[in-house]
């Protein structure tokens, strides 16, 4: 008697690491609610200038100090400029230096971490030994005395300064990491078949330590909008006439009380964005390296 066919289930297909960690990272709700604050907070800043007539250096001389209305939706400031128009400005500052400070000192940590562990021997030294030199350095001190020589240069300038001095401590722990990965044998073996070090670096090395690369990234935008916003409040980063949030807190602080709405719409929105970074900077930490805390260990099944 011929046995009858039995058909076969079709074999589930692999899912890749980027499915993997996207799914990890969409069952984080409050990964998922800072993502979308921060996508919110982003279109903000690019559509909201389109949504006024009002440009945040235009000055209406009939409004001065006015509440929010239907012409000025949050009010104006003591000069007749539209909040909307100049948190929207200070926005779209922030938010470009800090993800420009994040990029540049998170890439120049990856490349002096990962040389120094991967040389080794008088390279790892050195490095080391600018790093500690930076450590020790007071940054905001520092900063603060050498922004004002920059000012004819603009922002990008204050931008380059942020940068050198948020980079020192992600460089010791890439380093720490290239150590352990340099002895791997899928390093070894590019080694011994002649391809040079800054190719294993590159190809090897950085993309088995990326995944803590993009949580501090992510983390250090955060960092530097609060960094640019301490150094704005006392008139060391951000110069007039431009503004950024935290040249508008600087100049509204006085008028906290007796005027709200010109203090807490750009202080409300540096907050919200500061800790929609941290929810977003969390739920990647869990996405990418569930093995980093219990919580996302268990959403790894």
């Amino acid at each position: 008697m011929t046995a009858l066919p039995v058909e076969s289930a079709p074999l589930a297909r692999p899912r890749g690491r980027a499915a993997v960690v996207a799914r990890r990272f969409l069952r984080n709700r409050g990964a998922l609610a800072g993502a979308c604050v921060l996508l919110l907070l982003v279109a903000l800043a690019v559509l909201g200038p389109h949504l006024t007539s009002w440009t945040y250096s235009t000055v209406d001389y009939t409004a001065l100090r006015e509440g929010p209305s239907a012409d000025h939706w949050w009010g104006t400031n003591r000069i007749g400029q539209d909040v909307f128009a100049q948190t929207v400005r200070g926005l779209q500052k922030s938010l470009v230096i800090g993800v420009l400070v994040a990029l540049f000192a998170t890439g120049l940590a990856a490349l002096v971490g990962a040389c120094a562990g991967y040389f080794g021997g008088w390279s790892d030294r050195a490095l080391m030994f600018v790093v500690d030199l930076l450590l020790v350095f007071p940054s905001f001190l520092v900063i603060a005395v050498v922004s004002p020589r920059l000012r004819g240069a603009g922002w990008f300038a204050f931008v380059g300064l942020l940068a050198v001095f948020g980079w020192m401590i992600t460089a010791r722990v890439v380093r720490s990491m290239t150590v352990s990965l340099k002895e791997r044998e899928f390093v070894r073996a590019a080694r011994y078949m002649g391809v040079g070090p800054f190719t294993v670096i590159v190809r090897h090395v950085l993309p088995n330590i990326a995944s803590f690369l993009i949580i501090d990234a992510t983390i250090a935008v955060g960092g530097a909008v609060m960094s640019e916003t301490a150094l704005s409040y006392f008139g060391f980063g951000v110069q007039p006439p431009d503004v950024s949030l935290g040249t508008l807190i600087a100049s509204t602080t006085g008028a906290a009380i007796t005027y709200p709405w010109m203090f807490f719409f750009p202080a409300g929105l540096l907050i919200v964005f500061v800790l929609a970074v941290n929810l977003v900077g969390d739920g990647l930490r869990d996405a990418l390296d569930p093995s980093a805390s219990g919580k996302g260990a268990r959403r790894a099944a």
